[in-house]
């Protein structure tokens, strides 16, 4: 190779424009680095401007919604206010004698399940299921509630023997069956 295939050095006017160029750059890190210390002395820049973004605080009832959506938790939600407004949905009468325990929701099941405290309360609510299916799901939305499961009252303990059993008796089962 000679010398005549060499990359000429700059001269002149190149010469100047490489120069300004690397200028500019040292100012420019100059002037972050300048701005990274204003900031860090006023408290890292982690404080918010004129405007809303994200670091700003929310009031309670939107940072519970937000956490409820990014849970994936609506329905539950929505199923757990139901149990709060059961008087409202069923009617005070109904809601004395019935109480919501529990809801399934398994995508196959969707099943509320409420107890009631009599066999007569327990069949009146058989009765209106079909009914209260439908009025859930207005307020739900369609297809969360499939079915309403429906126990009677809870008997005594089914303690078989001891002092003061009856001869031939089944139990408790004969009275609250």
């Amino acid at each position: 190779m000679t010398d005549d295939a060499r990359v000429p050095e700059p001269s002149g006017v190149d010469l100047a424009r490489v120069a300004l160029r690397a200028a500019k750059e040292q100012a420019k890190a100059r002037g972050a680095a300048a701005q990274q210390k204003k900031q860090a002395r006023r408290g890292g820049g982690l404080r918010s401007g004129a405007r809303a973004d994200g670091r700003d605080p929310l009031p309670l009832g939107a940072a519970i919604n937000r956490l409820i959506t990014e849970r994936g938790w609506e329905t539950s939600a929505a199923v757990g206010g139901v149990m709060g407004r059961w008087p409202q949905i069923v009617g005070d009468d109904l809601a004395k004698h019935c109480v919501p325990l529990r809801y399934d929701e398994d995508p196959q099941e969707r099943v509320l399940t409420v107890q009631c405290d009599s066999t007569a309360w327990a069949t009146q609510l058989r009765l209106l299921a079909p009914r209260l299916v439908a009025r859930l799901n207005e307020d739900l939305g369609h297809g969360t509630v499939r079915v309403i499961k429906v126990l009677g009252p809870g008997g005594p303990r089914r303690g078989y023997g001891g002092p003061l059993r009856a001869p031939g008796s089944t139990g408790p089962g004969d009275t609250y069956g």
